[in-house]
């Protein structure tokens, strides 16, 4: 799956400026952003900041906070040269995306506590379209942005939100600037970046819908992976995420993970969640690993790792692992990792971990 993150936030950008452009003869200063507190002139500064902030965030590798930095416009600046510095601050964050390793983490609050490249363009994206739909209906202009830049929006940082036949109109419901139907307006809002379960050599990092219909449909999902990897039941989980996305039930955070070794950025195969905890508090998990990865006790930490962050979840009482008799291999994995066997048959061996 290629990096489109730096391709998108310029287009975003461009069909933002596009539409606002046609309304610069209007006082931005005394016209409001519709739905805010800002003028249109402040909404568009407040664009430009996002845009160079999340740049920042990425360039800087800022781990802890925000870069300590503001925007600030030279006096008699028009509406034209604001357009002007929203273009330049989202050059420099398709830059910052494009050339920021796929590895590279940084500081955002919600609800992580970090974002990659592509967390940091979804949301630059975002903020562009968003903020723009509000001076646009402030101006009376038209605003409609690309399909595809929505969707890419939506894939990334709106996991939970059911997708709908029209990209736009479910960010703006998602968002709670709009009404689609037989869905309840939305008065409360948080976008979403990928989980990451850190352990010992490798991170456990969240797949996205978007990943996971990359690999779904045998691609990479953005992922570089060891020789053989990712294997079957990485995809087969994938098409699973895939499909609770598509009926609106995916939880992100019990969803797929990729196993990506710290070492050299390396993925060497996948553990998730078959779901969110039943309602007696049980999850249960499954693990692969690409053939070539095995034999390192890679499936094992990742197990440890992923079981350890379920239960300390106040919602998880236990955590579930089920292995084919005949497999001795990923029952040595479970045992190691803690889990005590509690039942047996002629199909199946289950094993529990309680916190």
């Amino acid at each position: 799956m290629l990096n489109m993150g730096g391709d998108r936030v310029e287009e975003a950008v461009a069909s933002a400026v596009a539409a606002l452009r046609t309304a610069t003869d209007q006082d931005w200063e005394r016209v409001r952003a519709a739905g805010l507190d800002w003028s249109c002139r402040a909404t568009a500064l407040h664009v430009a900041e996002c845009l160079v902030g999340y740049a920042g965030q990425l360039a800087g590798r800022a781990a802890d906070g925000y870069i300590p930095f503001e925007l600030a416009l030279e006096d008699g600046t028009d509406n034209e040269g604001v357009l002007r510095v929203v273009e330049t601050m989202g050059a420099l964050l398709a830059a910052a995306v494009r050339t920021t390793p796929r590895e590279v983490r940084a500081f955002h609050p919600y609800p992580f506590r970090s974002a990659n490249r592509e967390g940091f363009a979804a949301m630059g994206i975002a903020e562009a379209l968003l903020h723009t739909h509000d001076m646009a209906t402030g101006l009376g202009v038209s605003f409609e942005p690309p399909a595809e830049v929505c969707a890419y929006v939506l894939t990334r940082i709106f996991p939970h939100v059911q997708p709908g036949p029209d990209h736009w109109r479910t960010l703006l419901w998602a968002t709670g600037r709009g009404e689609l139907p037989g869905r309840a307006p939305v008065t409360e809002w948080r976008w979403n970046n990928n989980l990451v379960v850190p352990a010992e050599r490798l991170t456990l990092q969240g797949v996205t819908p978007a990943g996971a219909a990359d690999l779904a449909a045998g691609g990479d999902g953005g992922f570089l992976w060891v020789d053989g990897g990712p294997y079957e039941g990485t995809r087969e989980a994938a098409g699973m995420l895939l499909k609770a996305y598509e009926a609106g039930v995916h939880r992100p955070e019990w969803g797929v993970f990729a196993l990506v070794r710290r070492e050299d950025g390396h993925a060497v195969g996948g553990i998730g969640f078959h779901g969110a905890p039943d309602g007696e508090g049980r999850v249960e998990v499954g693990y692969d690993l690409a053939e070539t990865a095995r034999g390192h006790g890679y499936a094992t930490e990742a197990l440890r790792a992923l079981a350890s962050w379920a239960l300390a979840r106040q919602e998880v009482t236990s955590v579930f692992a089920t292995t084919e008799p005949g497999n001795v291999a990923s029952q040595r994995v479970i045992e190691r990792a803690g889990f005590s066997r509690v039942s047996e048959d002629d199909e199946r061996f289950a094993y529990e971990l309680r916190g």
